[in-house]
């Protein structure tokens, strides 16, 4: 088998690019579904259903994707296709899906629109994000894997910043804030449609500078046979790797929190920091207090939010800087996800928006473990054969534990509320940071070892 050659900063560079634009529409779904959802009507008990179905597409989609592609070859490579046409139909969907409430449409009809676009939006998106994973274990040597998924954590936090920040952005040069009952505001709106056009311009930028290599050529690399093999997903499960399965344990804590994080910090911070009022509705007889997503206070912490996220991502851009310098993989691993934990709870006792700022950091230092780390370990474990299926498969560790937490985030939720008041989200965000400590006990399972 021949040694993959070392590739320049540049070509590395250019393998992940298109994951910048990827990550804006990535950041707006995460910070602006809990908020657009809210403002059609949702209760917070339910609001976490809306998040099950973009999970169970992706887990379903992506092993297909990582099959497909590992037995595609096309004059424009085996991966691009993949992330071409997901990114395709992601443009599309984030132009609707903001406009939900703004069609004429009943309450309930507007929700099911709007969570019909999110499946599609989310299993879009993973169907772009997994090729850019999926080319760095095709083209870069063992040696350079821990640079190539920096970078990728890199491009990844920066298009994170720039999603975040835009509806506060928005609202911060004069596009409206706030709209009338179930109308998600222009900011929010504006945002999607600029995302959107970011995003199909770094694709198409990817897609011209990389060239990946021809089936001759990437068999001679991986030590494998040209001749088109088999894939039996039941039979790579059974023969994956230890490493598959340990690392995925991590996940399940760490994709559990975060699904907490995207679906609860929106009423969470509207309640704990900005004083957002309440309004009282009568369901079936009972009454329920919620927040008014009609205010001021309500929309202001949700660009706030925006701002918090934004400063996750500095964080997971500076902790990610720094991955690359611990020697140990696990004690950076289970240090990161300790300070991410660390920073959920502390959510709790805060009540300064910008005191925030130490919370949210340390929340980064988490997700830039999260985004390079498990990749790292699991591509260096596995053969060049099935890395595709692998990699959709690997998608499972992700999707499974987003869709336990939304299923089980109304349960959650409804156990901290008193009858008659306010849902306090802000449990479900200490919640969250329990299980990301949990996560890191764990990581003392994981064994590294080189093409299991």
């Amino acid at each position: 088998m021949k040694a993959k050659p070392d590739l320049s900063f540049w070509k590395l560079w250019n393998i992940s690019f298109g994951f910048f634009g990827v990550q804006i529409a990535y950041a707006l779904q995460s910070a602006n579904i809990s908020r657009i959802f809210a403002t059609l009507g949702a209760d917070p008990h339910s609001l976490s259903y809306f998040w099950i179905l973009p999970p169970l597409a992706g887990i379903i989609v992506q092993p297909i994707v990582g099959a497909a592609s590992d037995r595609t070859w096309t004059p424009f490579g085996r991966r691009i296709p993949y992330l071409f046409i997901g990114s395709l139909i992601a443009v599309l969907v984030m132009c609707l899906l903001p406009n939900a409430g703004s069609f004429g449409m009943s309450v309930s009809t507007a929700m099911i629109f709007g969570l019909l676009a999110l499946m599609f939006l989310d299993t879009s998106i993973n169907m772009a994000m997994q090729p850019f994973k999926m080319m760095v274990g095709d083209m870069v040597n063992e040696k350079q894997k821990g640079l190539a998924y920096s970078i990728q954590s890199f491009l990844c936090n920066a298009g994170s910043l720039v999603g975040y920040l835009f509806p506060f952005f928005f609202a911060w040069i004069g596009i409206r804030n706030t709209a009338s009952q179930g109308v998600i505001p222009d900011s929010v709106i504006y945002s999607f449609y600029i995302g959107a056009a970011i995003l199909i311009l770094c694709v198409v930028y990817t897609s011209v500078k990389v060239k990946e290599m021809p089936p001759k050529q990437y068999a001679e690399y991986h030590g494998i046979s040209e001749k088109e093999e088999k894939t039996n997903m039941l039979k790579l499960l059974v023969k994956a790797p230890k490493t598959f399965w340990t690392v995925g344990l991590v996940q399940f804590f760490c994709w559990f929190a975060f699904m907490f994080m995207w679906t609860y910090t929106n009423g969470s911070i509207a309640a704990n920091v900005f004083d957002a009022p309440t309004v009282e509705h009568a369901v079936n007889g009972v009454k329920k207090v919620l927040l008014d997503t009609t205010s001021r206070e309500y929309q202001a912490a949700a660009n706030w939010v925006g701002v918090l996220f934004a400063v996750q991502a500095i964080g997971s851009v500076l902790w990610a800087v720094c991955i690359p310098l611990f020697k140990n993989r696990r004690l950076v691993y289970s240090l990161s996800l300790v300070l991410g934990g660390i920073g959920f709870v502390s959510t709790y006792f805060i009540h300064d928006q910008h005191v925030l700022f130490f919370s949210f950091i340390l929340i980064g230092c988490a997700w830039a473990a999260m985004l390079a780390l498990p990749f790292t370990i699991l591509t260096n474990s596995l053969g060049g054969s099935h890395l595709g299926t692998y990699l959709g498969l690997f998608n499972g560790t992700i999707c499974i534990p987003q869709i336990v937490a939304a299923a089980l985030g109304g349960t959650v939720l409804a156990l901290f509320t008193p009858e008659g008041g306010l849902p306090p989200e802000i449990n479900m965000l200490v919640t969250a940071g329990i299980m990301l400590i949990v996560g890191a006990a764990f990581v003392c399972l994981i064994k590294e070892r080189k093409s299991e």
